[in-house]
């Protein structure tokens, strides 16, 4: 390939990666929600690591296209070594505990990657959903480490960096785990922008194609798989450094099944689809749990159906609604792309 098409196709790529009107806009509110509504740190808490939490699911669903009904088991390992690090004082520094969750939890997606890279839609929902079983099931046989079905209690949380103590009002875990979700954010949109990203999307449109042209598929499957279980694991560290508190409920089919209605909310593939729709879930839930305590799930469920019956198209796993609004709006201020020109004989 000439180098002016090389330069011309590299300028094409950075200006897609720039940020958009709406994307400062999005940040800001969350920003001010820390100021403005102090007394709903606690909810706001739940929102932040569950965004995390949809984000890395997004990452494989999104844009490779493998879906997951056992997320959870990353998000439970994370979640049960950040609470054992901190019960028995192996690592004091809650970051540095974040880390190595997030760490073991990518170290568990590599070693079952291999697993869903093979077969259709329905294998990959069934082996993952066994493994997240299997991992609470190893959780529920050894309570002397866990604290089996009675979860791991006595967990004491140091203060971040030694100077910042959680409180009871959520206010420094609130801050804690917003600051945590925009660097992994920041991260996650460098990967999805990058030359790894674009080929990511033609393996999940097309595998055999993109194989015909040189990408290695199984490599970039199993790259972002390990990369979106150390998100997962991360979020459940979030959640047992918040609450400090661990039990089995984070390896539950429920968990992972919350998360994939989170993205039918937000969609996918645009990485705000998770953040938005935890957003979104998670207020609905705290509403209607108010109204009506012992039939919330009812009204959610009643919701969703009519979500995906009246627009049908607009929340499906490949375009979401609020990505049709978001991107009809971001495309007025999106600044002009100059069209990548192709020399007569260069490409097909």
């Amino acid at each position: 390939m000439p180098p002016a098409l090389v330069g011309k196709v590299a300028h094409r790529l950075a200006t897609r990666a720039r940020w958009r009107l709406l994307e400062y806009a999005f940040w800001l509110a969350a920003l001010a929600s820390f100021f403005l509504l102090p007394n709903r740190h606690l909810i706001l808490t739940e929102i932040a690591w569950l965004a995390l939490f949809a984000l890395s699911l997004d990452l494989i669903l999104g844009y490779a296209g493998i879906i997951s009904l056992g997320h959870a088991a990353f998000f439970g390992l994370g979640s049960y070594l950040a609470a054992l690090l901190a019960k028995h004082g192996i690592v004091n520094e809650p970051v540095l505990a974040l880390v190595l969750s997030g760490l073991c939890a990518a170290v568990l997606g590599f070693a079952t990657s291999f697993l869903v890279l093979r077969g259709s839609d329905l294998t990959r929902l069934m082996v993952t959903l066994g493994v997240a079983l299997i991992m609470r099931e190893i959780a529920n046989q050894i309570p002397d480490i866990t604290g089996g079905a009675d979860g791991l209690q006595g967990v004491v949380i140091a203060p971040i960096l030694g100077l910042f103590q959680f409180d009871i009002f959520g206010h420094v875990a609130y801050a804690y785990c917003l600051i945590v979700l925009f660097i992994l954010f920041l991260l996650a949109r460098r990967v999805v922008y990058s030359p790894f990203g674009l080929s990511l999307r033609a393996v999940k449109g097309n595998p055999l194609r993109a194989a015909s042209i040189g990408i290695s598929v199984n490599a970039r499957l199993v790259t972002i798989y390990t990369f979106a279980a150390f998100y997962a694991g991360i979020a459940g560290a979030l959640l047992a450094q918040t609450t400090a508190f661990a039990s089995l409920d984070v390896f539950s089919f429920e968990r992972s099944a919350d998360l994939l209605l989170v993205l039918i909310i937000g969609g996918t593939g645009y990485l705000y689809g998770g953040l938005i729709g935890a957003v979104i879930f998670k207020l609905m839930q705290d509403w209607i749990a108010n109204l009506t305590p012992q039939y919330w799930q009812f009204w959610i469920g009643l919701v969703l159906v009519l979500i995906v019956l009246i627009g049908r198209d607009r929340i499906a796993l490949r375009t979401g609604g609020v990505r049709l609004l978001a991107e009809r709006i971001t495309r007025r201020f999106a600044p002009a792309a100059a069209p990548v020109a192709v020399p007569p004989g260069e490409g097909s």
